[in-house]
């Protein structure tokens, strides 16, 4: 669910509901689809699920991702961003699989939900740190479930990591700097962000089954979106930290985002999208 904040794992400054963040949104569920899908067949499943809720869907990532690995389910996209949901509806039109989709547009954060169903599978990726009230959240959806159900809790161990750690050649350790800013202006309103969510779904009366953690690593050599994905996400963080980041930093930073300079992230050869994943599977019992 992205609630009043889109769908995080692409969202490395402030937050917004713009075309931007849906682009980004498009270019992570292009590179790491494959990843995507090894969550989706690992989930200790006691049933094939028929009705599933994606919470924070964002622009379909998980969403599309569980309809190919359960060709009988309806999925129940739910998000709070208009253009998300707009994006999604056309994937699904794209790929003739709208009879299998439900699109909801709602902030999960508020009090009263809207009509979910009672599904066997719940799944959020990158969505539950942004609720202001996790808790809350947490026993809503536990309530959602039939008994036996499964919920999915998917997070990210932040923004990827695209350059080498002696780059750029002129402000090594550029990114690792860029980092530590965004960290520390998100750290006050996504105060769960990289959380254990173990003890929290415990708390609201789940059965945590298992967890993994995935280290991720895509090649830009190998695909070319990783490039693209690159300047898009350095382009928002640079939006966020323009009065923050030292000066010399911030000079490097817009020598690697000119896209005319022999110097921008769209004509290097080295970059590796770097993140890991963690997927907690809980039940309630």
């Amino acid at each position: 669910m992205t609630h009043a904040h889109p769908h995080h794992h692409a969202s490395p400054g402030h937050q917004d509901t713009t075309g931007g963040q849906a682009d980004l949104l498009d270019l992570d569920a292009e590179i790491l689809a494959d990843h995507t899908a090894s969550l989706t067949a690992w989930l200790p499943l006691e049933n094939a699920p028929r009705r599933i809720v994606d919470l924070g869907c964002g622009t379909g990532a998980g969403t599309f991702a569980l309809l190919d690995r359960f060709p009988d389910a309806h999925v129940t996209a739910v998000d709070s961003s208009s253009e998300h949901i707009r994006r999604l509806r056309t994937k699904a039109c794209a790929r003739g699989v709208e009879q299998r989709v439900r699109t909801v547009q709602a902030d999960l954060d508020a009090v009263g939900w809207p009509a979910l169903g009672s599904p066997d599978l719940v799944w959020a990726s990158a969505s539950m740190h942004h609720m202001s009230r996790p808790d809350r959240v947490l026993r809503g959806v536990h309530d959602l479930l039939v008994p036996g159900g499964l919920f999915a809790v998917v997070e990210l161990s932040g923004f990827p990591r695209f350059l080498p750690p002696g780059a750029p050649e002129d402000r090594p350790g550029l990114e690792e700097r860029l980092h530590a800013v965004t960290d520390r202006m998100q750290a006050a309103h996504l105060p769960h962000r990289g959380a254990d969510w173990a003890p929290l779904l415990a708390d609201a009366g789940f059965t945590v089954e298992d967890h993994r953690t995935l280290t991720v690593s895509v090649e830009g050599s190998r695909d070319t979106a990783v490039g693209r994905y690159a300047l898009g996400g350095l382009q928002r963080m640079r939006g966020a930290v323009a009065g923050t980041l030292a000066r010399e930093d911030l000079a490097a930073l817009d020598r690697l985002l000119d896209t005319d300079s022999p110097h921008s992230v769209l004509h290097r050869d080295d970059l590796t999208l770097r993140t890991q994943r963690t997927i907690w599977a809980a039940r309630r019992t």
